[in-house]
C-alpha cells in the first residue's frame, strides 16, 4: 500500500487528513502515533524532526501540514467529492475558510489546552483571555456567513469543512458556542452527522478522557 498516515486519532489535524481519506474511500495504511507503537514513533521521528502530525507517506514522497496533505489527495487521488474545486475562484474561497478555520477557531482553541497544560504558577490569565475573545469574535463572523451555506465555501463538501469538523468541535468544548450563533451550530450538527466525520470522532472516543481541559457529559 502506497499511502501511510501518521496521526493520532485525539488530534484535530489528524481527524482533518482523516475525514479526507474518509470522504472517497481511499486506502492507506494507520500508522499511530503512540507508546503502544513505538516502530511508528521512531520512524515518524526520523521523518520528520518537526514531529508536528499528521504526515502522509505516498511512496517514497512525505506530505506535511493537514491542508497540504488534502490537497494533495486532491490532486493524486481525487473521487467523487472534490475537496478542492478545479474553479480557481471556488478553490480560492475554500482555501480563505480553510485557513479562517486553522488561524482564527483552532489556534486561539488550542491556546486555551495550552494554558492547562503549562506548570502551576504560570498560567497566562491574559492570553487566555484573549484566546476567548477571539473565539467570539470568529463565532460571530462565522454566523453571519452560515446564514447563507450549507457548508463552509457553499454548497458543497470541501476541504474547510474538514478542517471545520473537528476544530469547531474542540472549541465548542473549550469555550461554547453561545446560543445566539444558532448558524453556526446548526452547521456543527451538520458536520457531525457527515459519514467522516462521524467515523473519526467514533475512533478517537477511546482516548478523549485525554483532552486537558475535560470531555462535555455526553462526550465520553
Amino acid at each position: 500500500m502506497s499511502l501511510q498516515l501518521f496521526y493520532h486519532p485525539l488530534s484535530s489535524y489528524s481527524m482533518k487528513a482523516l475525514i479526507a481519506l474518509y470522504e472517497n474511500g481511499t486506502p492507506f495504511e494507520y500508522r499511530m502515533l503512540s507508546p503502544e507503537h513505538p516502530e511508528n514513533c521512531a520512524q515518524f521521528a526520523g521523518l520528520w524532526p518537526i514531529q508536528k502530525f499528521p504526515i502522509l507517506l505516498d511512496g517514497e514522497r512525505m506530505v506535511v501540514e493537514a491542508s497540504i496533505v488534502v490537497e494533495h489527495l486532491a490532486l493524486h487521488y481525487s473521487g467523487t467529492v472534490k475537496l478542492l474545486p478545479t474553479d480557481p475562484k471556488a478553490a480560492l474561497e475554500v482555501r480563505m475558510m480553510d485557513r479562517f478555520f486553522d488561524n482564527h477557531i483552532a489556534t486561539p482553541q488550542q491556546k486555551l489546552v495550552a494554558d492547562v497544560l503549562r506548570p502551576e504558577g504560570e498560567h497566562d490569565g491574559y492570553g487566555t483571555a484573549e484566546a476567548r475573545r477571539k473565539l467570539d469574535t470568529a463565532y460571530a463572523w462565522l454566523d453571519n456567513v452560515m446564514a447563507h451555506r450549507i457548508w463552509a465555501a457553499g454548497e458543497e463538501f470541501s476541504m474547510a469543512d474538514c478542517a471545520a469538523a473537528p476544530f469547531l468541535l474542540y472549541a465548542h468544548w473549550s469555550h461554547p458556542i453561545p446560543a445566539l450563533h444558532e448558524h453556526v451550530l446548526a452547521y456543527l450538527a451538520r458536520l457531525r452527522a457527515r459519514p467522516s466525520f462521524a467515523r473519526a470522532w467514533a475512533e478517537a472516543k477511546p482516548y478523549r478522557h485525554m483532552f486537558p481541559l475535560g470531555v462535555p457529559a455526553g462526550e465520553e
